[in-house]
């Protein structure tokens, strides 16, 4: 889980630090940047698993695009002086890890904070835009963790999450000895330094190359970052069947619904009772008005080899996914992902109510949050350990949210880098809610007039006698 994100130097974030629960609603207009907290996120997901330049090439370009020059990764990344970005993450990771040759081991704490600094210089060849460098690594335990974490939450969820047997361990550091000599340090759990690596000839970071159980607390930090990720689910991506032999887990794209439904109707945890799991997520469906849903399943086609998900409405119509509307889709996806025991971690949504009904608009905000964790209660069976990011701009999603969950994106006059004062994204907290902290600006209703008010120039109204 995600607690804090902090922000230097990021494309519009030039300096944003905002606190995370379980569940978290961005709001903000148009063409305002609130998508690049998601690129950050997602950014140092990547850093935890590919190369730097890898990782730069899959955040989602200025243009909307992937790949491209990693200036564009830089707050006015074109200008002629220096470079630098850092982000840095509070996490609580698994109690248990578990690396890529089965070997288990329990990390020395599990409530942690990673930061990473990367540059931009001269590519070593004569063409090429450039490279990133990196300039400073960092993993250390948290040692307040009551004291750190700001969403409300009983005693038994920490209890049960946060493992940390005191001290103050750090697991890697740089030792700046200057840009080029800079060494990023590998730590035992007694705080010994076990090994040394260059900065400056980094190909990419530390964390990503710890693969092994050896070092089970920087395993835990990336295995937990590895799960990070947005969630755009696209109708033709759910439309699709499923090869017998591909994957059986949901894309970032909505790919491989069928095959993942069928994986979570036929698991050990359903006592082999495929039909229940239909059932549960049928009847999950059938909150949305318009979608007459008397049973789901998911069909094994022989000849072909391929799963394919059908709907059967009441009056007896049968209908594959590629028939079913955009935003029966994407809910159908999302009840999918609720009874997915294996599905966890972290998840971005962009405008989840895109192609859905505004009188569904409330079964699909509930939906939504019933994903993330209930931090009243300890992770389990029944309460998967997941956490839940959206953004939107629909004042109806707005209004449904409790006030505690949502977060005003907004753009604020802030000190320039060389200088004077520019304009950057600023994530602002309810004044009433856990997040506000004391001389630090945030909203208020008055600030969100626009998301709970009428259109100015509304032509239709609800007749008075009508009004809640």
């Amino acid at each position: 889980m995600l607690t804090r994100l902090e922000v230097q130097g990021f494309k519009n974030l030039l300096d944003v630090s905002v606190d995370f629960g379980p569940f978290t609603c961005i709001a903000g207009t148009n063409g305002m940047g609130k998508s690049n907290v998601f690129d950050a996120i997602e950014f140092l997901s990547y850093l935890a698993t590919h190369s730097l330049t890898e990782a730069a090439q899959r955040v989602r370009g200025t243009a909307g695009a992937r790949g491209g020059d990693p200036r564009d990764l830089f707050w006015d990344g074109y200008r002629r002086t220096g470079h630098r970005l850092t982000l840095a993450a509070e996490m609580i990771v698994p109690a248990e890890v578990e690396d890529e040759l089965g070997e288990r081991a329990r990390p020395a704490a599990t409530y942690l904070r990673y930061e990473v600094t990367l540059g931009y210089g001269p590519s070593r060849g004569e063409h090429g835009s450039g490279r990133l460098h990196l300039l400073r690594e960092d993993l250390r335990q948290i040692e307040d963790p009551s004291g750190r974490i700001a969403f409300p939450a009983s005693p038994a969820f920490l209890g049960s999450v946060i493992r940390d047997h005191g001290g103050d361990r750090v697991f890697l550091s740089t030792d700046r000895k200057g840009v080029q000599d800079a060494l990023i340090n590998v730590h035992a759990d007694d705080n010994r330094v076990e090994k040394s690596r260059p900065a400056g000839r980094a190909a990419r970071t530390v964390l990503s190359t710890t693969v092994t159980a050896d070092n089970p607390t920087v395993l835990a930090a990336r295995n937990e970052m590895r799960r990070w990720r947005r969630l755009a689910l696209e109708p033709s991506a759910l439309r699709t069947p499923d090869d017998e032999t591909g994957p059986e887990s949901l894309a970032p794209d909505g790919r491989h619904l069928p095959s993942t439904l069928y994986r979570v109707a036929h698991a050990p945890d359903w006592s082999g009772d495929p039909e229940r799991v239909y059932a549960t997520v049928a009847g999950r469906l059938s909150d949305l008005g318009g979608v007459a849903v008397e049973a789901l399943d998911v069909e094994f086609d022989e000849a072909r080899q391929t799963f394919t998900l059908f709907l059967q409405e009441r009056g007896g119509l049968r209908l594959p996914a590629r028939a079913l509307s955009e935003g029966t889709l994407r809910f159908l996806a999302l009840c999918v992902l609720l009874e997915d025991s294996e599905f966890g971690g972290l998840v971005c949504m962009e405008e989840p109510e895109n192609g859905i009904h505004p009188a569904n608009l409330p079964g699909v905000v509930q939906l939504v949050r019933d994903l993330a964790v209930d931090p009243t209660e300890p992770p389990g069976d029944n309460n998967p350990f997941r956490q839940v990011i959206v953004n939107t701009h629909s004042p109806g999603v707005v209004q449904l949210c409790d006030p505690a969950d949502l977060l005003l994106a907004n753009v604020r006059p802030r000190p320039a880098p060389g200088g004077g004062t520019t304009r950057a994204l600023s994530l602002l907290p309810y004044r009433k809610s856990w997040r506000a902290v004391f001389g630090s600006p945030t909203f208020s209703e008055a600030d969100i007039v626009a998301y709970l008010a009428e259109p100015p120039e509304a032509r239709l109204r609800l007749p008075s006698d009508l009004m809640p």
